[in-house]
């Protein structure tokens, strides 16, 4: 778990990084099973070090988590579904139970508060258009105070990453 901002500090700050926690950083985006031996080996360093500088990485919240990535077609999620999300009411509490709604809905793999004409932009995931639309008038609609919903299907993908190159 990241370590909160101590007093004084905004969350938002970069963490200062030189040349060879970028170069662990782009090993550990590329295969994040790649063990200290192998990456100690690649960038010309010993163990203790990149052990210690993973560590601080993992400890500044530079490193949020390793994941593994799925295929959703191999999963049997063949649809893919950006919603454009508007709420009705925008105070605080009533933001934060939308938000606790879809933190509980596991078709959404996604949630960002944007700006413009929607409050909210969702990826979600299912088998086919039946069980995304199930799932959009029983259970999306359903959440208290939503606005408009606008549903956009994802009909290929052109370019989809989870790295970030470092300049």
């Amino acid at each position: 778990m990241p370590k909160t901002a101590k007093k004084g500090e905004s969350a938002f700050q970069p963490v200062q990084l030189d040349d060879k926690d970028m170069e662990i950083l782009s090993l550990l985006q590329q295969n994040a099973r790649m063990t200290v031996k192998e990456i100690a080996d690649t960038i010309h360093l010993t163990t203790t070090p990149v052990h210690e500088r993973i560590k601080r990485l993992e400890g500044s919240g530079v490193i949020k988590q390793y994941a593994t990535l799925v295929d959703p077609a191999k999963v049997g999620k063949n649809l893919t579904v950006i919603c454009y999300v508007s709420l009705r009411e925008h105070t605080k509490n009533a933001g934060l139970k939308f938000i606790k709604a879809i933190n509980e809905m596991n078709e959404i793999v996604e949630c960002y508060n944007i700006s413009g004409e929607f409050d909210f932009m969702l990826k979600v995931m299912a088998e086919d258009m039946n069980t995304y639309y199930n799932f959009h008038v029983n259970k999306l609609s359903q959440i208290e105070n939503m606005g408009q919903i606008q549903s956009i299907f994802i009909m290929g993908v052109v370019k989809q990453t989870h790295r970030l190159v470092y300049d």
